[in-house]
């Protein structure tokens, strides 16, 4: 294994932002962890970053510390029982493609999260989430690398605390514990899920399957989110924020048009919708900006730095929040 420094990750973060990190290395094999922590035991001042596909995240400045790209890349079929097909993927295969290999193999459950970027592993820290279907609907455990003792613990779905765009790998213990691996179980009576504009009119009147709702949601994706090859990007940007109801009925007086979707003991609405409200949609300051199809996303049209991205994003935060009293919250981690 060979650690290099001062590397640029330019290429490996779907913005495509200009940052470097100090040292840099590759884990293909999991015997590679040893002497990764006797390196950072040398290093003890020096900070960590696991990196996947580099989809979820913002680099605002230099990163100082190292950081370890996951190309952790195993496939295998499990077996089945009454109800479920079960399948493990180490955590750095690409998402996409693994969704498509699910369904080459005759199993449904994933293809609504198909198109998402990134990689397996990023998949359950974020509790990736498309038309109506959540990464935490079909994962059976996860399994995760203790950086403190170099065990490998399972954690059940339960145990993983997902929420929406959350779970306990991302908000309780970040930096402790490394995905090397899901295991997903995935319905061998598939409910398909497609009460969505743009996925069930060109499904109207067909007999479903995973492939052809697959296609119809990466077509929709495709007409509405940019490709990071093409102009750097992280998706959506901002989660849809979770309200209280009494807040969501004082706004619906005053914006009659505002979207909302009961959660529970609360009130989803769309942070899109907001943004747009807001009047953010297309607009840009230097190459920072939002995409002109989709003000959820915000784009780098070229040379923009990610303090540039980040200083934008915090002047659509403070637009929302002065016009509806709403905080946006980032989707992406920002390495600041």
């Amino acid at each position: 294994m060979k650690i290099r420094e001062n590397y640029s990750l330019q290429a490996l973060n779907t913005f495509g932002l200009a940052a470097q990190t100090r040292y840099f290395c590759t884990l293909h094999k999991l015997s590679g962890v040893r002497t990764l922590m006797a390196w950072q035991q040398e290093h003890p001042d020096l900070p960590l970053l696991f990196l996947g596909g580099g989809s979820n995240m913002l680099f605002v400045n230099d990163y100082p510390g190292l950081v370890v790209q996951v190309r952790l890349e195993t496939l295998e079929v499990l077996g089945q029982d009454e109800n479920y097909h079960y399948v493990r993927a180490g955590a750095g295969n690409n998402w996409h493609e693994f969704v498509q290999w699910t369904i080459a193999q005759g199993f449904a459950g994933l293809e609504n999260l198909s198109l998402i970027p990134g990689t397996v592993g990023a998949a359950p820290m974020q509790n990736i989430g498309a038309y109506g279907v959540e990464l935490k609907d079909h994962v059976y455990e996860v399994q995760a690398l203790d950086w403190r003792t170099a065990e490998i613990r399972d954690f059940s779905a339960e145990e993983c605390r997902f929420a929406y765009r959350d779970s306990y790998f991302k908000s309780v213990e970040p930096d402790r514990w490394l995905i090397v691996a899901v295991v997903f179980r995935l319905p061998r009576q598939p409910q398909w899920k497609i009460d969505y504009a743009g996925v069930k009119e060109p499904l109207a009147g067909k007999t479903l399957n995973a492939r052809l709702i697959s296609d119809a949601i990466i077509q929709l994706r495709q007409s509405k989110l940019p490709n990071p090859a093409e102009i750097g990007n992280a998706g959506s940007f901002f989660k849809n924020p979770l309200i209280a109801p009494a807040q969501w009925a004082t706004l619906k007086v005053q914006f009659p048009d505002i979207p909302g979707w009961p959660q529970h003991d609360q009130v989803k609405t769309s942070a899109g919708w907001l943004i747009d409200q807001c009047g953010w949609k297309g607009k840009r300051d230097g190459d920072a900006g939002t995409y002109a199809k989709h003000a959820l996303v915000l784009v780098n049209h070229g040379n923009a730095t990610g303090a540039e991205v980040w200083h934008f994003a915090q002047a659509i935060i403070a637009s929302v929040q002065d016009k509806f009293g709403i905080t946006l919250e980032p989707e992406p981690r920002v390495i600041r």
